[in-house]
């Protein structure tokens, strides 16, 4: 039962004989008849229990985005239900409207809309919808909460696809898919072409110039030169840090929402480039694992895995990670260590285990840092202003120190903001395969 803030402005009316006349029994006889009209109005309530409810939503949506959830009210009792429904969702789902108002006659049917823009990632749910039936007074409410669970699961945003046009456009240059034809320092061989003037002169193969003539001349060699294009069928290892510092929020985002942001960005750039993709997220335990996919079946398989890992309070043991590498593959790879480097104490054990990686893998290890740090450290007109710039100056060059410790020990570093991390990521990756290196 819920009382209406008309019943408690009835009760209140109960003042005024009392103020006029004096007499407290007024009071006494107003309250008996304000609770006879308020059992009368709770008898002549429709039941809320005899709603029957159904919901249909999808079944996934990504972060940021907007779907509808619908819930179907069915009347099955004799009376009028009349009142307020409140679909009960996590207050992360970011449903509106919370509440909706509803006049259900008895056997018809009503369906009320929830909006849902959920904000967190992972699995968003409702365990329950709470049904307040008043009378026709409405005065008195009967109450009931019937529990009707639903779940829609929150995958990434990949708000980083954005990048992968323009990183295409160069991976297609470095395969010779365009009329930019480049030397590069692949080791594949793609065809034969005539040269033109910017050419490498490295790359003209004489044999095959032996071979020709010039069509418009008669006689004499045509110079041809050969184009090259990366290796394909490579291994890429990505190594997600799902441990204590990934939970940090850098400009307002979470650690590892950053490294899955990478990840696939990565994940669709290596996969058109013809290399395999492989997924670990790790602390002390493997949280997730992609392995096998390709195309547009690895970002589905991975955006699945992502959406449920949440961080972990623990220190992440990078002691298991030369045996995990191991156990995805034996063979050559470049391995990406999505994680953070703050201080040289906190990075001790990262960078142990280094050299077991880099003697057999090409390594790289990514990590986001904060631009207010940046900018703080900027920022040095009062005094408050300038001990927070030297807080930011320790912090930047500790993290320059961690940084040089990774190169010495034959490490790559790609190191940015929050939306800078992802481009940054794929940039390095066409890098290596533009060296040949991969």
């Amino acid at each position: 039962m819920a009382l209406s803030g008309w019943f408690v402005l009835l009760v209140a009316v109960g003042v005024l004989p009392i103020v006029a006349l004096g007499d407290p029994v007024w009071l006494g006889a107003w309250l008996v008849l304000v609770l006879l009209i308020g059992a009368g109005d709770l008898m002549l309530a429709g039941s809320p229990r005899a709603v029957s409810l159904a919901r249909d939503l999808p079944s996934r949506v990504r972060l940021g985005e907007t779907v509808s959830s619908t819930l179907t009210l069915t009347n099955t009792g004799h009376r009028r239900v009349h009142g307020v429904v409140r679909d009960a969702w996590q207050p992360s789902a970011g449903a509106f409207p919370t509440r909706a108002t509803v006049s259900l006659p008895a056997g018809e049917r009503r369906v009320i809309t929830t909006m849902l823009t959920p904000f967190r990632r992972g699995e968003r749910r409702a365990s329950a919808v709470t049904i307040r039936s008043f009378g026709p007074l409405r005065l008195v409410a009967r109450q009931a909460t019937i529990a009707l669970p639903g779940a829609i699961s929150v995958l990434p945003a990949f708000t980083s696809r954005r990048h992968l046009p323009s990183r295409l456009a160069r991976l297609r240059e470095l395969d010779g898919a365009t009329s930019v034809m480049i030397r590069g320092q692949g080791t594949e061989f793609d065809s034969l072409r005539e040269y033109v003037r910017g050419d490498d002169v490295r790359s003209i193969d004489w044999r095959a110039t032996a071979r020709r003539t010039d069509p418009l001349a008669g006689t004499g060699p045509r110079l041809v030169v050969r184009t090259w294009r990366p290796e394909r069928d490579r291994r890429v290892v990505v190594i997600i840090d799902s441990g204590r510092t990934s939970a940090a929020r850098i400009s307002d985002e979470p650690r590892i929402d950053t490294a899955f942001e990478s990840t696939l960005l990565l994940g669709a750039l290596a996969t058109r480039a013809g290399d395999r993709v492989d997924l670990a997220v790790f602390d002390r335990r493997v949280r997730a694992r992609v392995q096998g996919a390709t195309g547009a079946e690895l970002l589905s398989r991975m955006v699945d895995a992502m959406a449920p890992i949440d961080p972990e309070l623990i220190e992440t043991d990078w002691s298991g990670v030369p045996s995990l590498v191991q156990s995805i593959t034996s063979h050559r790879a470049l391995v990406v260590l999505m994680t953070s480097i703050e201080s040289p104490g906190a990075s001790r054990d990262l960078l142990a285990v280094l050299p077991q990686l880099t003697r057999k893998h090409l390594v790289v290890v990514a990590s986001v840092v904060d631009p207010d740090t940046i900018a703080s450290s900027a920022a040095r007109g009062t005094r408050d202003e300038v001990y927070l710039a030297a807080a930011a100056e320790r912090s930047m060059l500790d993290q320059g120190r961690v940084a040089a410790a990774i190169r010495q020990l034959g490490a790559e570093v790609v190191t940015a903001g929050p939306a800078e991390l992802p481009p940054a990521v794929a940039d390095q990756y066409l890098a290596l395969k533009a060296a040949g290196r991969l």
